[in-house]
């Protein structure tokens, strides 16, 4: 048998088939027994060995996207084949397009780290190779050799060479930051369209998004803009902002800029832009919304009966919850556990109360009716999930349900688990929102397996056998397990992915 090009005898491979299976190991020392001088030198032991972990980590990566080649992946001109902005990534020639999000399953990581990380291992391959090689002696450190990535990934192989020939006899005694001058310096000398080609592949990769705050309650939005842009865009907050101050607002400066950045972004008092509503999920327990308790969740209330919708009804009114002018409120009720039982606008939700059970009109009379007048969305013979199963889904899942992923699900669609044309159901047991990365890569990249459980566990084998598991948001773990007596060992833990990645 050959691999990557070499002969490999039986006895070789199950060597290393067992070396593989074996765990990591990793030599530590009494540090409380070393002497100053010898807790230095394992410090320096430790940074080459980094060095060396990362030379390692870029050859495996380089090792599975040689694994995953772009034989399978839809040819252009057939349905699913990537066009415009999906064209594929030139950066990964050969390679599968849905390798990095293989990759990221793999680390456990965001698809755009694991994107960098691919793209990191094919430069230190193409174009860098003196630098892998001395990370794997443990002679560079990680920083130094992300340098002349970062800054030498855009320009041709031959080109790289010449420059990482100048620049790596003295990178390990540069500062990273004279490192990144010496080597765009030698690039403008060498390569003056380099900046320009940087600059047009981060324009074309460029998007808004959210990230939490430090502080509770805040979230920090982010632009990836042009240098240039950028510069505009602040001048003008400032310039409203001081004129703020000159008439009189004593506010800090910087409460006033994002007051003027608000105003701007939102266009407010400007009648010639269109009208925009914004849709916002505020999720809470009932308990939360009373102040009884801090638990972020979503409002419990099962068995979900006449009775227990007109109790929930009544307590809601008593904290003034209703619908705002221009939207909507939608109860999503649960199982003790978090699974989420039913959805429902809050309009319905009162019809329901006052209708009652239809077979036991009289039932609170006789004790109390226990039937159920309020479910999960009753499946649905076509394709396109009905607009309960839709409401339903997107309350549950918030989110992609992807592994790493949690793109908005404003951005995601409903997605059959089991395909709809392999006899799948239209169902919210069978539905689950993907975004349109991660739909396509269900649809049309080879080995990959989804499978999900009535209440929405979902769980994704990657081609390579990894597999990760994702529950709704708001949705607790199982207990964990107590041994049977007499019973050796740990059990396995309950979910290794209880928490949806952040937005």
């Amino acid at each position: 048998m050959s691999a990557g090009g070499q002969y490999v005898s039986p006895i070789e491979l199950a060597l290393t088939a067992v070396l593989a299976e074996q765990p990591l190991t990793f030599r530590r020392l009494p540090v409380a027994l070393l002497s100053r001088e010898h807790k230095a030198r394992e410090l320096q032991r430790l940074a080459a060995l980094k060095a060396q972990t990362a030379a390692y980590e870029a050859e495996l990566v380089l090792g599975l996207a040689d694994d995953s080649p772009d034989d399978d992946d839809p040819p252009p001109g057939t349905p699913g084949a990537r066009s415009g902005s999906w064209a594929p990534d030139p950066e990964l020639p050969g390679v599968s397009e849905f390798f990095t999000a293989e990759l990221a399953v793999v680390l456990n990581v965001g698809r755009p780290t694991a994107t960098t990380l691919a793209k990191r291992a094919w430069t230190y391959r193409e174009s860098l190779p003196a630098t892998w090689a001395a990370l794997r002696a443990g002679q560079l450190d990680e920083r130094r050799a992300m340098v002349l990535v970062d800054v030498l990934q855009w320009t041709a192989p031959a080109l790289a060479r010449r420059i990482e020939a100048r620049l790596l006899p003295r990178a390990a005694e540069w500062t990273t930051r004279t490192l990144r001058k010496r080597a765009v310096q030698a690039l403008l000398e060498l390569d003056p369209d380099a900046a320009e080609r940087k600059k047009d592949d981060a324009t074309r990769t460029a998007d808004v998004r959210i990230v939490p705050s430090a502080q509770d309650g805040m979230a920090v939005m982010i632009a990836e803009l042009p240098a240039e842009v950028a510069a505009m865009c602040m001048e003008v907050v400032e310039r409203l902002a001081r004129l703020a101050v000159d008439a009189g607002d004593r506010r800090p400066i910087g409460v006033i800029r994002t007051e003027v950045f608000t105003a701007l972004f939102l266009g407010a008092g400007d009648p010639s832009r269109p009208p925009v509503t914004a849709h916002l999920q505020i999720i809470a327990t009932l308990s939360a919304l009373a102040g009884r308790s801090a638990e972020p969740g979503e409002v419990n209330g099962i068995p979900i009966t006449a009775a227990v919708l007109r109790e929930l009804l009544r307590q809601l009114d008593a904290l003034g919850v209703g619908v705002p002018d221009g939207g909507s409120v939608t109860l999503a009720l649960t199982d003790d556990d978090g699974t989420l039982h039913a959805t429902t606008p809050l309009d319905q939700a009162r019809t329901l109360a006052r209708r009652g059970c239809p077979d036991h009109p009289d039932g609170e009379a006789n004790g109390g009716c226990q039937c159920p007048v309020l479910d999960r969305p009753e499946p649905t013979d076509r394709y396109t999930p009905t607009r309960p199963q839709q409401r339903f889904v997107r309350t549950r899942d918030r989110t992609c349900r992807f592994p790493t992923c949690g793109q908005r699900v404003g951005w995601a669609d409903a997605d059959h688990v089991i395909p709809h044309a392999h006899g799948g159901k239209t169902d919210c047991a069978n539905l689950c929102c993907l975004c349109r990365s991660h739909h396509r890569l269900k649809t049309f990249a080879r080995g990959w397996h989804f499978s999900m459980s009535p209440d929405g566990v979902l769980t994704v084998t990657t081609p390579s056998g990894i597999t990760r598991t994702t529950r709704p948001p708001g949705m607790r773990p199982p207990p964990e397990r107590d041994p049977p007596p007499g019973a050796t060992g740990t059990l396995p833990p309950a979910d290794p992915a209880d928490d949806p990645p952040p937005f």
